[in-house]
């Protein structure tokens, strides 16, 4: 079977289904009839009764009594004294057929098994399903009734019903397809669980070596393989594309940047200069989402509150409000968020909380900053001062390119990556991110992110 291919061995298994439900219903047929061994045996009884009633009767009434006597699994017929030529087998001396010598007496004459001209060997276990067992009755001195058992069904030339052997056959065959079958599956099995752990930015997956599997299984096992493959060749490929671009695109921003300078309008020349950063920050958030993405974003050990009061000494050089709050532990000193610790990427939280304060100072106006542990979790807040977000549009709000905000002015406009951006390296980190309400006005953005334990 280990050349066969998975579609010959489900027509194997079909076959073997066949042949089971054929010799179910030979089985159901026997039984439903009442068919057996044994009944190709006449009861001492009726040989005796049907013997009793013809010597009853005058002669020419045998030939009706007869008729009602003969049926499909017996023949009687009367005949002279001498045995008709053939082979045959004594089962005088036999104790089986012990009981007719008792019950019919010094009457029956031979009890004999019926054998063909032809000689064929055979076990003797078959011989009395296969041939059948004459009576002899002495009726008068020159009448005998001859009673002759028939097969009740049809044989084999081995003696066994016909559909026995195809079914042991079918039994057997089917057996070993479903060991085949069993082999094919047990692979697979293996294969999917192999493919769950397949990621595309960490190390290949080996997968399993499938030795004598079908055809189909083995090239199924190679085309995940190539797929592993071009995963990582892809991934690999994304990033330096990215990186390359924002590479290149930083280069030639810097150059543009150097020779604004020489604009004489110095209106034109910031507004010229914003545009510059706005494209280096959008190349920033698409270049960390990247990375994000496919799980390559660097960890390393770090306390968060000197990022955020960096961030927020950054925002208030350039006339921003921005309050930050450090809340000290309620329980332990180690619980204390001073000195809570985080493993993630410091550029990455450096995005998350700049393009937070960012948002928060756009369309808030100002930017109050808590920062707290709870449980394991490390909880910021950062509340605006704004209208707020409506409920039925906070969760579209963190799509990419999704904006409240329709206008395209320099004070609001923007390509709506922010928020999408900031949550998606949050989920990267574990944490979470979620709009509420603020105590007083404006909007809530929450960030957990898990804290390190020792």
């Amino acid at each position: 079977m280990l050349g066969l291919s998975l579609s010959r061995r489900l027509i194997a298994i079909g076959g073997a289904g066949l042949l089971a439900l054929w010799i179910a219903l030979i089985s159901f047929y026997y039984l439903a009839n009442g068919l057996s061994r044994a009944t190709s045996n006449p009861p001492p009884g009726q040989i005796a009764a049907i013997a009793t009633l013809l010597k009853s009767e005058p002669e020419d009434r045998w030939p009706l009594l007869i008729d009602a006597a003969s049926s499909p699994i017996l023949d009687v017929r009367i005949t002279g004294t001498d045995l008709p030529p053939g082979e045959t087998t004594d089962l005088w001396d036999n104790t089986e057929y012990r009981i007719y010598r008792e019950v019919l007496g010094e009457d029956l004459l031979s009890i004999r098994l019926l054998t063909p001209g032809r000689r064929i060997r055979r076990p003797l276990l078959f011989k009395r399903v296969v041939n059948p067992i004459q009576f002899r009755v002495r009726l008068s001195p020159e009448r005998v009734l001859v009673m002759e058992t028939r097969t009740p069904f049809i044989v084999t030339w081995f003696g066994l019903p016909v559909g026995l052997g195809a079914g042991l056959i079918g039994t057997l065959f089917g057996l070993v397809a479903m060991i085949a079958l069993h082999r094919e599956i047990r692979p697979l099995t293996r294969l999917a669980a192999a493919v769950d752990r397949i990621d595309p930015t960490g190390t290949p997956v080996p997968l399993p070596k499938l030795k004598g599997a079908a055809p189909e299984t083995r090239a199924l096992v190679n085309a995940f393989e190539r797929l592993q493959t071009r995963l990582h060749a892809i991934v690999r490929a994304r990033l330096a594309l990215i990186g390359g671009i924002q590479h290149d695109v930083r280069t030639f921003a810097t150059r543009l940047r150097l020779r604004l300078e020489h604009i004489p309008d110095e209106v034109v020349r910031e507004k010229a200069v914003a545009d510059i950063n706005d494209m280096i920050e959008l190349l920033d958030n698409a270049m960390l989402a990247g990375r994000a993405g496919v799980g390559a974003l660097d960890e390393e050990l770090f306390d968060i509150v000197p990022l955020l009061e960096a961030e927020v000494a950054d925002r208030r050089a350039t006339g921003g409000r921005v309050t930050l709050a450090v809340l000290p532990a309620e329980a332990a000193p180690e619980t204390a968020a001073e000195t809570a610790l985080l493993i993630g990427d410091r550029l990455a939280l450096r995005r998350i909380f700049a393009n937070l304060i960012d948002n928060a100072l756009k369309y808030g106006s100002a930017a109050h900053l808590r920062l707290m542990v709870e449980g394991e979790w490390l909880r910021l807040t950062i509340d605006d001062e704004g209208p707020g977000i409506p409920s039925d549009q906070r969760e579209i709000l963190m799509e990419p390119f999704v904006r409240l905000e329709t206008s395209r002015a320099r004070k609001t406009g923007g390509a709506g990556l922010g928020l999408a951006v900031a949550r998606n390296l949050v989920e990267a980190h574990g944490g979470t991110l979620a709009i509420d309400d603020a105590p007083v006005r404006g909007a809530r953005i929450i960030v957990r992110l898990p804290l390190f334990r020792s």
